[in-house]
């Protein structure tokens, strides 16, 4: 086999194998959207903000292998990268992160590979998330492939704080000054406090909300009751009138 055979075999085994992840992210972004949509007519409510996603490039691939120090070889890359197919969901509240991650855990073809809830335990700097390593079938004309999806889960303060962060580290190519770092720290603990007090705030308008449909119910039903009531007294009523 010649060089350009040589070279046209390997570019055809990459296209494939990020076609098939491409494939892996279409299907995992519709699944989310089915149980986005499910959730908001069962109960009202949407608890996913937006959700965003991005396939690495094959240069990004390349350079984690060679940075992991990996085997050059499609079958390693497989095995060994498991964030080519990258998803964010930002939530409202703390407590729709933990709701959406059990509803994608339980879809019935999802393989849960990993969980690592920086939300509960947080990384040293304050970076909060819920990471979920998941892996999904792809059935393809001629064999079916299982693909690796990394979600990540957080709340918008919890990404807007991510954010930030990832564009100070960018800026200072990873050498960020501690007076930075120890700023990013605080923020982390802010933007928890805001999390924290606005999931308060949110259970509390929920409670009146029940409270109010409560009343309401008692109300209907008393209403309901005196009808029943009235309805024979009524009859009764006008048929003594007639005997009369």
């Amino acid at each position: 086999m010649n060089q350009l055979q040589q070279l046209k075999q390997v570019r055809n085994e990459l296209t494939r194998f990020m076609i098939t992840y491409k494939f892996g992210l279409d299907e995992m972004n519709t699944k989310l959207n089915i149980l986005k949509e499910e959730f908001q007519y069962i109960h009202s409510y949407n608890p996913i903000e937006h959700i965003k996603s991005r396939i690495k490039s094959p240069e990004s691939i390349l350079k984690k292998v060679y940075r992991k120090n990996l085997d050059m070889s499609m079958d390693s890359i497989r095995e060994n990268v498991k964030d080519i197919v990258g998803i964010r969901i930002v939530c409202s509240f703390i407590s729709d992160i933990y709701k959406i991650s059990e509803m994608i855990q339980h879809q019935e073809d999802i393989t849960v590979i990993e969980v690592k809830d920086y939300i509960k335990d947080p990384k040293p700097n304050g970076y909060k998330s819920l990471h979920l390593i998941l892996s999904i079938p792809v059935f393809m004309s001629d064999r079916t492939e299982q693909v690796f999806v990394e979600i990540q889960i957080r709340s918008v303060a919890m990404d807007f704080w991510a954010s930030l962060e990832h564009k100070i580290y960018y800026k200072y190519n990873g050498n960020v000054p501690q007076h930075l770092i120890d700023e990013l720290t605080d923020t982390a603990n802010i933007a928890n406090q805001l999390d924290l007090k606005m999931e308060k705030l949110n259970n509390d308008v929920n409670n009146v909300k029940s409270q109010q449909t409560a009343e309401n119910e008692d109300i209907h039903f008393l209403q309901l009751n005196e009808e029943k009531v009235h309805l024979p007294l009524n009859f009764l009523n006008s048929f003594l009138e007639r005997k009369k």
